[in-house]
């Protein structure tokens, strides 16, 4: 089992470091679509969402929210002309406020799974708000994934990609040499506290090898530990998120197309959560750091 989570981990690193530095942003947006679509396939059964045309619309729905943000200046470019509005241009940075809103549901959901974990495995969630749920969060994971890249560069998304995969990677050792005290045992009863605090560390060193490498200032390093500490917390507790679905339905992953690792949902679902809150962090840190 190991040496398949190790060998699929080793080819899914490859494969996203070409597609980091190899393709340019557009093609990267689509590569990244396609990965959000087939997780969404996964969500869709573990919601219930059982008929083929059912899946079909569940996908067309989130594919339509990918091509009206991918297109959005074409957008503003088409209204401004046809309604001679050409302020609508200073409108285009709406889209950055939108990351206020996975941001703060991540938060919220982090805050319920660590006070009231066996009240979330009980409720009775109708499959209509389970698939906007999905909707919700896969959209704008591939929203902003794409939009650190593009307006970030290539080291931000290898930098935000590799602090998930080596918090992960930590968590999954320290916990099962060390781990003792379960993190959520109602939910995923592999997590443990000490796996959850070596992740912690991990991003810790992640963010100040970032600052010595860049030769940012004491107060910019600091501000990347802080960024990716919380980072991390919050790809925990989306993993747990995905878990608690999981757990309602009676299957240990959402599917069998990784070996080692299950579907494409059991491995995108920590980058799921952390995507929009390490965009809001790099929002707030300020763009000028890059420039």
């Amino acid at each position: 089992m190991l040496i398949k989570r190790t060998f699929t981990g080793i080819l899914l690193f490859a494969v996203m470091l070409t597609a980091i530095f190899m393709l340019p942003p557009y093609l990267f947006s689509a590569l990244i679509a396609l990965i959000v679509l087939i997780a969404a396939w996964e969500w869709a059964a573990l919601v219930d969402i059982d008929t083929v045309v059912s899946k079909i619309l569940f996908l067309l729905a989130l594919f339509g929210l990918m091509l009206f943000v991918q297109f959005w200046p074409q957008f503003l470019e088409l209204v401004s002309f046809l309604f001679k509005w050409q302020e609508i241009r200073q409108y285009s940075g709406v889209l950055e406020w939108l990351v206020v809103l996975p941001t703060l549901f991540w938060i919220i959901s982090m805050s319920l799974i660590r006070k009231v974990p066996d009240q979330l495995l009980e409720m009775s969630i109708r499959k209509r708000y389970k698939a906007m749920f999905g909707l919700f969060i896969l959209f704008f994971a591939w929203m902003f994934i794409t939009r650190l890249r593009t307006l970030y560069g290539t080291e931000m998304v290898l930098y935000f990609l590799f602090l998930i995969w080596s918090a992960d990677i930590a968590a999954y050792f320290a916990g099962k040499k060390y781990g003792k005290v379960k993190l959520a045992e109602q939910i995923s009863p592999g997590k443990t506290v000490e796996g959850m605090y070596a992740a912690l560390f991990m991003g810790l060193v992640c963010g100040a090898v970032l600052g010595l490498y860049y030769g940012f200032p004491l107060m910019i390093t600091t501000d990347f530990i802080l960024l990716s500490v919380l980072t991390i917390l919050i790809s925990i507790y989306g993993d747990l998120f995905i878990s608690l679905f999981k757990r309602q339905k009676g299957v240990k992953d959402c599917g069998s197309i990784l070996p080692g690792h299950g579907g494409v949902l059991d491995r995108i679902d920590s980058v799921i959560a952390a995507s929009p809150f390490f965009y809001a962090g790099i929002l707030l840190i300020g763009r000028s750091v890059f420039s």
